[in-house]
């Protein structure tokens, strides 16, 4: 898989592996969307750390290859990763999707596919990287939490973003409450950025994103009615 990833050829759909550790419910966002038409996609498998994620029995139940590999079998993390990327390839995917992914990734395939691998976390980004955000956006007294798209990069949660979703901290949130509001607009987030990365609008250059030719000098924001322009 080269990196950037150029737009997908007309004879074939634009391909979407997904890596997952959890329950796969923004997998199941792009599934839904694909299947209602408004994601021109196809998922060409889906790859997780953990053989009992909810994410791999999704994937089976949409006829989507699903495989699980079990990190205590490799001597190290780049070992892991080498081979699950070799299983990734050979699904031959335009866009890697990391989506409830709780594994670090090793630099040398990061830095492979750069461009042409995202991931979505809970968080305003660069506020909250890593994990508990919702706990520690309540902590810090943020008036406005949400979710974002970026780009993949050897850093923690640090690669450039793409676009994001914000939703307002209320009175008597709990993480629970405050994470589940972040939740229902991750879903379309991710959707909405991975087709305009499948129609070629977005791409990355010299570590910044750029929409239709043209360099974002801020990530895009998701409006109330989940649909970008």
């Amino acid at each position: 898989m080269s990196a950037p990833s150029p737009p997908a050829p007309a004879t074939r759909p634009y391909r979407i592996a997904v890596l997952a550790s959890g329950r796969g419910s923004n997998l199941q966002a792009l599934i839904d969307a694909i299947a209602a038409g408004t994601l021109r996609a196809t998922l060409s498998g889906v790859f997780s750390d953990r053989a009992d994620a909810g994410a791999l029995e999704r994937a089976r139940a949409a006829g989507i290859p699903a495989l699980a590999l079990a990190p205590r079998a490799f001597a190290s993390r780049a070992d892991f990763d080498r081979e699950l990327f070799a299983r990734i390839d050979a699904a031959a995917p335009d866009l890697v999707v990391c989506a409830g992914y709780m594994r670090l990734l090793d630099a040398a395939p990061v830095e492979a596919r750069a461009g042409a691998l995202v991931n979505i976390h809970p968080s305003l980004l660069p506020a909250f990287k890593g994990l508990h955000t919702h706990r520690r956006a309540l902590e810090a007294g943020a008036r406005e939490h949400g979710a974002s798209v970026h780009f993949v990069t050897a850093d923690l949660d640090g690669g450039p973003v793409i676009a994001q979703a914000r939703v307002p901290v209320l009175a008597g949130d709990d993480a629970t409450a405050l994470g589940a509001r972040v939740l229902a607009r991750e879903h379309p987030l991710l959707v909405e950025t991975v087709r305009l990365l499948a129609a070629g609008r977005i791409a990355l250059h010299e570590r910044r994103v750029h929409l239709d030719g043209g360099e974002l000098a801020a990530p895009l924001q998701l409006p109330a009615n989940n649909r970008f322009a």
